[in-house]
């Protein structure tokens, strides 16, 4: 990897050292030259070059041996974390994909999908072997969605025609794809090492790095996306879709089949976790039997930190925003993750800092219902009211016998 920081002939101090080695880049490959847009430390040149500055501004020479190696260590963290977080932003606009799927069953329908654990490696699976097999990476990202949409019309079928829990028939379509993964690639892995894929192509043809053509075409096909959604969803079809999930009594009054709706709102939603699983399979160079174990905790705890996070902008802007709130929760699950990863946490533990979470992001709204509660009792009981404003509570029911005899 490459970092564009200082002009040529710049002079290099000891944070600039420091920098070199965070980064593992030796200065043999430095590239002296002014920041350019396509650098590779796009978007963080100027970040960079700001907290270089910062750095140099505090007082080294004056301070104490032990606060200058604390500074170094701080600096030393801070690089490899910034470096660290463009890599996270890519991955976390890919599953972004993934999360407004989830969306569509865990918020729009009202329903807890397991379906999407197998139903991602299936989109990562189909992909890279038709990948492998010589056909255009669009093409693999086609049948992968077509798919995904067919383990969502199994899922589907088992709830709403053989009356199986929803739950329940989420797992057993699960537990079906993990074998059927293994039959579409032939065995557990499939690797993607020397063929064409939508971010090698764009490397190719932009002379961009791996995360940054990952970000690039993750924020293409997530404006699609969230497009076409927020078009459909305002159809007649979207709208009775929306209702089914919010009243299905109503919906049923109303003359329209909620079965129907669940399973194509079902389909729609394996088929974009299927495109994001294809994506990401495209985007880190393999696929794998096992690469959807837990999507649906993932895609969870970025539905609700999306919420937490931008939730109150979404009371007063369309449900576009609302989608790409969902996707914006993605990419801080990710940047979150990569910071505790910096931080020295085994990558065995993710999983119980994923739930840990998740609890804590379902705990805000009842941790803030607390504290107004507990607000407005001090504030009733700072405020003093007249004697004559005071009742009991027998006078206050003796009052209105009175009225209902008069």
């Amino acid at each position: 990897m490459r970092l564009c920081l200082y002009k040529k002939g710049g002079k290099r101090s000891s944070a600039t050292k420091i920098a070199l080695s965070a980064a593992s880049v030796s200065e043999t490959d430095t590239l002296y030259a002014q920041p350019r847009i396509f650098s590779g430390g796009f978007p963080l040149v100027a970040l960079f070059v700001w907290f270089e500055k910062f750095i140099m501004r505090l007082p080294w020479q004056t301070s104490p041996p032990l606060i200058v190696q604390i500074r170094n260590i701080f600096y030393t963290i801070a690089m490899n974390v910034l470096l660290a977080m463009q890599g996270a932003v890519a991955q976390g606009v890919l599953w972004g994909i993934m999360t407004v799927g989830v969306f569509m069953t865990f918020r729009i329908l009202n329903i807890a999908d397991m379906t999407c654990d197998g139903s991602f490696a299936l989109g990562g699976s189909t992909c890279a072997i038709l990948i492998v097999k010589g056909h255009s990476p669009l093409f693999a990202l086609l049948i992968s969605f077509f798919a995904g949409m067919i383990a969502g019309l199994a899922t589907g079928f088992l709830h709403t025609k053989l009356k199986i829990h929803e739950i329940l028939a989420g797992i057993l379509s699960m537990i079906a794809l993990y074998s059927i993964n293994i039959r579409v690639m032939g065995k557990a892995n499939t690797p993607l090492l020397g063929v064409t894929t939508l971010m090698s192509k764009l490397q190719k043809a932009s002379g961009l790095s791996s995360n940054q053509a990952s970000l690039v075409v993750g924020v293409i096909f997530c404006i699609i996306f969230v497009a076409a959604l927020y078009w459909f969803l305002g159809t007649e079809i979207g709208a009775s879709l929306r209702a089914t999930g919010n009243n299905p009594r109503m919906v049923r009054a109303l003359g329209v089949n909620t079965d129907t709706m669940k399973i194509l709102g079902l389909m729609l939603s394996n088929g974009l976790i299927a495109t994001s699983g294809a994506l990401v399979a495209q985007s880190q160079g393999y696929a794998d039997v096992g690469m959807g174990t837990g999507t649906i905790v993932v895609g969870l705890a970025s539905i609700i930190l999306g919420e937490v996070i931008f939730g109150y902008f979404g009371k007063f802007l369309p449900f576009w925003f609302t989608l790409i709130s969902v996707i914006l929760g993605s990419v801080v699950y990710r940047i979150i993750i990569a910071i505790v990863l910096q931080l020295g946490l085994k990558s065995t533990d993710l999983k119980l800092l994923t739930a840990v979470i998740v609890a804590l992001a379902l705990s805000i709204p009842v941790i803030k219902k607390g504290f107004s509660h507990t607000f407005l009792r001090k504030r009733e009981s700072e405020v003093k009211l007249p004697k004559e404003a005071v009742h009991t509570r027998q006078e206050t029911v003796d009052a209105r016998k009175e009225g209902a005899n008069a």
